[in-house]
């Protein structure tokens, strides 16, 4: 028997829909369909035609193959029927800004559960994505935030990473694990589906800042002392909002926060790197060719916390760099310039 054939009758396969086809999505799908039958949904019905011709997304992914039992497919409906079924697993790979879009697409369809790869806040609603879920879907259906210190590439090399999967419902977060765990991916299982999300989306906000530290040269202290005052801010505004302390210390806190903080494959420090060199935003967005959650959500962020009363400086400088006009060494000198205080984190 040839061994797709074996794969496609191993017990534990899931078929899988993975509903946004950029690097993450895309990567999410590579991953999965080395174990399960995989469904790669994309809005641009021209762009999946030529990844379906190619084997790739040529335009996101260059040079990662895809797998045998991964298909792609621009019809929306059959999407969703692929996963439809008790051993299905809907997964949504968009921004954060298109998460709301996506949920009202999938409403009228009824769908049982969802699980999202998006961090960050929306923007102008401040709401984390379990909260635009409820908004949209309702109560009764689950939803669960798959996060992690993972990059796009690494995770379709087949490198090692450990995620976690949090919600609220011990099927879904089941569901999950049994589908996801596996080979070089460790999937870690939470409640705190507010812990992880805040820890998702402000970690992009301060790789910017480590971006621009170090592209002005100011050394490893620096990086790390923005690194460890930044796990701070995370803490503080992740307590304020309901999380558990201990998760901003495990792989959605201080593990994506080192990871983007320091990888040179993540977007958000590459902004800050650009901010450094003195490239307006405009450019550095555009030469990224992707998005960087960390420039909206450092906005949302800063309204959110002054609307909460949580004191984010390093997060407050970001955005004054992004969107106010204060440039990168203005940044630097406002966050040395603050009064000393106690270390501990306080809410």
């Amino acid at each position: 028997m040839p061994d797709n054939q074996t794969k496609q009758a191993a017990p534990g396969t899931r078929k899988v829909s993975v509903l946004g086809a950029g690097a993450w999505g895309t990567a999410v799908a590579i991953a999965l369909a080395q174990r399960h039958d995989v469904l790669l949904w994309g809005r641009n019905g021209a762009a999946l035609q030529a990844m379906g011709a190619a084997r790739e997304n040529a335009d996101y992914l260059p040079g990662y193959p895809f797998p045998e039992r991964l298909r792609v497919a621009a019809d929306f409906d059959a999407a969703l029927a692929h996963a439809a079924g008790k051993d299905g697993l809907l997964i949504a790979a968009c921004p954060v800004a298109g998460l709301r879009p996506l949920l009202q697409q999938l409403k009228p369809h009824g769908v049982s559960h969802v699980v999202w790869l998006c961090k960050g806040f929306e923007y102008g609603t401040g709401l984390l994505p379990h909260q635009i879920v409820r908004e949209v879907l309702g109560d009764g259906v689950a939803g669960g935030a798959l996060s992690g210190p993972s990059f796009a590439q690494e995770v379709a090399r087949g490198l090692p990473c450990a995620l976690t999967i949090a919600s609220a419902s011990a099927a879904l977060r089941d569901c999950v694990v049994a589908a996801v765990h596996g080979g070089n991916i460790r999937v870690y299982s939470s409640e705190d589906l507010v812990g992880v999300e805040v820890g998702g989306a402000v970690k992009n906000v301060l790789a910017i800042a480590t971006g621009v530290a170090d592209g002005l040269g100011l050394g490893l202290n620096a990086r790390a002392a923005l690194i460890t005052r930044g796990l701070a801010e995370i803490t503080r505004l992740g307590t304020k909002l309901g999380g558990q302390t201990e998760t901003f210390m495990g792989l959605t806190g201080m593990g994506d926060l080192i990871l983007t903080c320091t990888g040179d494959l993540s977007r958000n420090r590459r902004v800050g790197l650009g901010l450094a060199q003195g490239k307006a935003l405009d450019t550095i967005v555009q030469e990224l060719g992707h998005v960087a959650e960390g420039v909206p959500c450092s906005k949302a962020v800063r309204e959110l916390a002054a609307r909460v009363g949580v004191d984010m400086p390093i997060t407050n400088a970001v955005a004054g760099v992004l969107f106010d006009g204060d440039q990168p060494q203005a940044m630097v000198a406002k966050l040395l310039s603050r009064d000393p205080r106690d270390e501990q984190v306080k809410r």
